[in-house]
């Protein structure tokens, strides 16, 4: 974890021996820091960018997906008539007033914009939708679809859905090629890296309180520490998801590293300072003390989510806020037939509408249900869903874990009642459970819980089954990520302090500060966020914005 040190105040900028300057100064080069960085040198500023590692972070590690909509050229070509006010429509009952309306609407308004901007630098996209409706991640050869709960009757809102979700194209995780065209981009123009560079402490001027640059600490070029550091993350990174505990362990060998070898460097932005290293969720204090629901849940980010800038900001009496809010997935969607079972909790009671995107389902897990969850199936659902997972196009990340809850630690009974006791339930709680769902469907009726027909279907042919979808099944982990950070200037990205007044020259982008996405997550619009947020503090930095 990167150590952060109290902020120097000096009463010149002449006082400090800077070792490099520039025009912006940008700390954290992932989706959000290179946003930051193009922007600012496409209106001709010099620009430094510092990372702990080699850049990417969570967005080189993400799905690639870019929320987007309003009439992009890919929904044009699948048939689809989007509009910024449609878009703005659904998001406001998804953000629900985490940004100002103003602000919401001109994140859509700028959508399609943005989405052509990253085009323009190469990040490649199209329209070829999955078949059969939703589903938490298209397959390969599918890249535009519907990315949260646009066709959801109750979250969708008086407008057509429209699919929003716009996946980078290539193979595997769109992620790492979305990274690669923003980095490449970022160096063509002339941006200049320092990587493998901690940054520990805010540098201000004593009389104005502003921002000039940092302190930072960097791992000497050439050195074969410097070699094996990078080694270290790698591998730490590309395990995270199988071996956590041992990618944990190599994390704290690349501290060690830091501390031994690293070298004192001061880098001063002369025009602002943007803080963009991500949230927190690899901060297990920060974790502890703000979201303690979430300290079992899988970890999704990368190493540097360390809760980096939220704790420069709070050394220079920067306001936070929405740190509580984590998004926690649990995604039942490949295989396409989990959503038509009922989803119940530890007395038997069914929980939520599970046709719903797998953050919302997951929010009301751990949020409402103590992080207890089963998803019920009768023997038919069940067989189908064993087909469709053996069958169906999904990745192994999807298809995996999912053939795995089929068969470890199921739970099987004749009736719902021998269920609810097998379980510890409350047998008459199950049974209405089961029995309400059921009724609704038989009877031609809408379900009680607002699911589609489509993903309704009765729960009648015994053996019942009960599959451990809580927070604490080993065998399917329920992923989480964080969404509070520094509170900013929504017109500018520039940071706050809690009686409103604003931190000259200290900017904040990405997760690292508050955002669109910051109430409920919906897959794509962190990083849509990250390129508006960060585009957003370029040109307020350099005078083109508001």
């Amino acid at each position: 974890m990167t150590e952060i040190l109290e902020p120097q105040y000096v009463s010149s900028v002449a006082e400090i021996k800077w070792h490099q300057q520039a025009d912006v100064l940008v700390v954290g080069w992932g989706a959000a820091g290179a946003a930051t960085a193009l922007e600012s040198l496409e209106q001709s500023a010099s620009v430094i960018v510092i990372d702990r590692f080699n850049g990417g972070g969570a967005s080189a590690k993400s799905g690639g997906v870019v929320y987007a909509g309003g009439g992009t050229s890919h929904q044009v070509k699948a048939g689809f008539a989007d509009t910024p006010e449609a878009m703005f429509d659904y998001l406001k009952h998804e953000t629900l007033g985490v940004v100002s309306d103003d602000t919401l609407k001109k994140f859509c308004d700028d959508s399609k914009g943005n989405l052509e901007w990253l085009e323009s630098h190469g990040a490649p996209y199209t329209h070829t939708m999955p078949p059969g409706g939703k589903t938490s991640y298209p397959a390969d050869g599918y890249y535009l679809y519907y990315s949260g709960n646009e066709t959801v009757p109750s979250h969708m809102g008086d407008h057509p859905p429209a699919p929003r979700g716009h996946r980078t194209v290539g193979k595997g995780h769109g992620g790492v090629v979305l990274y690669a065209k923003l980095k490449e981009a970022c160096l063509k123009k002339g941006v200049i890296p320092l990587t493998q560079t901690r940054v520990s402490r805010l540098i201000l001027l004593k009389d104005t309180q502003q921002v000039i640059g940092v302190e930072a600490w960097r791992m000497p070029p050439g050195h074969p520490q410097t070699l094996r550091h990078q080694k270290l993350a790698t591998k730490a990174e590309a395990i995270q998801n199988t071996r956590p505990k041992t990618a944990d362990q190599l994390r704290r060998e690349i501290a060690d590293l830091e501390n031994k070898f690293s070298e004192k460097i001061f880098i001063r932005g002369s025009s602002g300072v943007v803080l963009s290293t991500g949230g927190f969720i690899f901060n297990k204090e920060m974790l502890e003390k703000y979201a303690p629901k979430y300290t079992k849940n899988f970890k999704i980010g990368a190493t540097g989510c360390d809760g980096s800038a939220v704790r420069l900001g709070l050394g220079v009496n920067a306001a936070i806020d929405r740190m509580s809010t984590i998004s926690a997935w649990r995604f039942i969607n490949p295989p396409a037939t989990w959503p038509k079972g009922i989803v119940v909790n530890k007395t038997g009671k069914r929980i939520f509408n599970e046709e719903v995107y797998g953050a919302t389902l997951g929010y009301h897990i751990c949020e409402n249900n103590e992080g207890k969850a089963w998803l019920l199936l009768d023997s038919k659902l069940r067989w189908d869903s064993l087909k469709n997972i053996i069958f169906g196009k999904m990745w192994w990340f999807q298809w995996a874990p999912a053939l795995m809850l089929m068969y470890l630690g199921v739970v099987k009974a004749k009736t719902p009642e021998e269920l609810a006791l097998r379980l510890k339930m409350d047998p008459n709680e199950l049974t209405q459970s089961f029995t309400q769902y059921n009724q609704a469907i038989q009877n031609g009726q809408k379900d009680p819980l607002g699911k589609s027909a489509a993903y309704t279907q009765a729960l009648v042919k015994p053996p019942y089954y009960a599959l451990n979808i809580g927070t604490r099944n080993k065998f399917f982990p329920l992923g989480s990520l964080t969404l509070g950070g520094l509170k900013v200037n929504e017109l500018t990205g520039r940071v706050k302090r809690d009686d409103g007044t604003e931190i000259l020259g200290l900017y904040a982008a990405g997760r690292a500060a508050v955002g669109v996405p910051s109430n409920l997550y919906i897959s794509g619009l962190s990083l849509a966020d990250c390129i508006f947020s960060g585009r957003r503090c370029a040109r307020a930095i350099l005078g083109k914005g508001q």
